[in-house]
């Protein structure tokens, strides 16, 4: 949790950057005046708009959804595992590996959409002099969500956002598997 969160903290004003980015189609098809251009545009106008400090807004939904993510994946693949391991005729080796990502992938995906759902408002809502118009941190953010759109709203995306994941987790944990296989270390 601790690395997820940190190294997100980092990244924040280039996630920052990103959802203006992506928003700016929406806006067209709005008739919305361009925000920004390009990554170096959306970078200086949110400098000039909010100071420096302001390329970190949203970092505390983004960092909990990090932190979240990476809960839910290791946890889960490590308890999935073992748990086909002992529950099942299956050895370990890559179907069992398959199998524990599979399931960290969507635990992850479950754990970190609501988190994901608010940073994307926070990060996206109008702002006047630095500060968010529409929402005044996580907190307000998610009672609002879900008072003016039910439950429900924190999950949306969760697919798309599960079928990122996915292959990221297969790959990364059949590659840890491998490596923890050539290195001689046992598996629990």
């Amino acid at each position: 949790m601790m690395a997820g969160g940190a190294g997100q903290f980092i990244a924040s004003p280039a996630d920052l950057v990103k959802v203006r980015l992506q928003m700016e189609g929406r806006r067209r098809l709005e008739g919305q005046p361009v925000r920004v251009k390009n990554t170096a545009h959306a970078f200086t106008q949110i400098v000039k708009e909010s100071g420096v400090r302001g390329l970190w807004r949203g970092w505390v939904p983004n960092v909990q959804r990090a932190a979240l993510v990476n809960l839910g994946d290791l946890a889960t693949y490590d308890t999935a595992k073992h748990l086909i391991l002992v529950k099942t005729n299956l050895k370990d080796n890559y179907v069992t590996h398959t199998l524990a990502s599979a399931c960290s992938g969507v635990v992850a995906a479950i754990m970190g959409t609501p988190a994901d759902v608010i940073k994307t408002r926070i990060m996206n809502q109008p702002t006047r002099d630095g500060k968010g118009l529409l929402y005044s941190g996580s907190v307000d953010c998610l009672v609002k969500t879900v008072k003016q759109e039910g439950f429900l709203a924190l999950y949306k995306g969760l697919i798309p956002i599960w079928t990122r994941m996915a292959p990221w987790s297969l790959v990364f944990w059949l590659s840890y598997e491998q490596v923890r296989k050539f290195s001689g270390t046992s598996s629990f």
